[in-house]
């Protein structure tokens, strides 16, 4: 009887450690949308590595760790990486151009995501997947260095990891977007179609976002990622913004920025003492 319980534990004991070595990593914010929840990022635009890993841990899925407007530096970027290792939130990063070399640069810091702006063509789309696979899925060039650190991956090499977890976001913002979505959309290994509403605003009405030319823009954008099930994604500032979003399809969200969030958490502190700062519409700052 002895004997037979230790063979059966022994037993159990393996199957679990083999259950376990073949349950490979995934990426959280890939997990959240499959599950059909939002996926809500943090946008960081100051130069400050405190602040990325104070936001990764605030519970946000992701940080949009911004270089597309912000002066965050690749040196930066890398040491925010570094930083938020360990914490909830995915490092995701907007390039300023779509290239080849500034998706690689992005990737091999550790992001996890890379975000696509102006993605007018298929062309630029299927570059963009190219930038972020490994041969023979893409052309991303091998010299991962802190990516491979930040990501170690004892049971499959880093290449085949990044090629499984890192995805792939276009953002679509312009007339040609627009004119091109549905072929954007079909391109194998885009994950999100974004849509960016206030350049698409500026660009198709003058920055008048309630336009109807913005309005069936935005409605011919959603129905080419429904059609070729990709996710939806949108700038969303509040959890009521969040909900009424989810209701029309989206599901990746860019939050608002940590300067943004510092200002609206002012107010309840400072608007009951009548303590405001010199509004720049009624009154010069120089």
């Amino acid at each position: 009887m002895f004997r037979s319980f230790i063979a059966a534990t022994c037993v159990a004991i393996f199957l679990a450690g083999t259950a376990g070595a073949q349950e490979k990593w995934e990426n959280p914010v890939r997990k959240v949308l499959a599950e059909g929840k939002p996926a809500i990022g943090a946008t960081i635009t100051v130069n400050s590595v405190d602040v990325a890993a104070h936001m990764a841990n605030s519970g946000f899925d992701f940080l949009w760790v911004e270089l597309e407007h912000s002066p965050i530096s690749w040196e930066t970027l890398r040491n925010m990486v570094l930083a938020t290792r360990g914490l909830k939130a995915m490092p995701f990063v907007r390039v300023p151009v779509n290239e080849l070399w500034t998706a690689k640069r992005a990737l091999d810091t550790g992001a996890l995501g890379v975000i696509f702006p102006f993605t007018s063509t298929p062309e630029l789309a299927r570059q963009a997947v190219a930038a972020c696979k490994y041969p023979p899925e893409g052309k991303r060039g091998s010299g991962p260095g802190l990516a491979s650190f930040r990501w170690p991956a004892p049971d499959e090499s880093y290449h085949a990891f990044a090629n499984r977890n890192v995805m792939v976001i276009a953002i679509i913002e312009d007339q040609s977007g627009v004119d091109h979505v549905d072929e954007i959309a079909a391109v194998p290994g885009i994950d999100v179609i974004f849509i960016g509403p206030s350049d698409l605003s500026w660009q198709l009405a003058g920055g008048d976002g309630n336009s109807p030319k913005v309005k069936e823009a935005t409605e011919k954008i959603i129905a080419a990622a429904k059609r070729h099930k990709k996710v939806l994604g949108r700038p969303g500032g509040s959890a009521e913004d969040v909900k009424r979003f989810m209701e029309q399809g989206f599901r990746f969200f860019q939050g608002p920025s940590e300067l943004g969030m510092m200002r609206s958490g002012a107010r309840p502190l400072l608007d009951p003492l009548d303590k405001r700062g010199i509004d720049p519409k009624t009154k010069s700052l120089y």
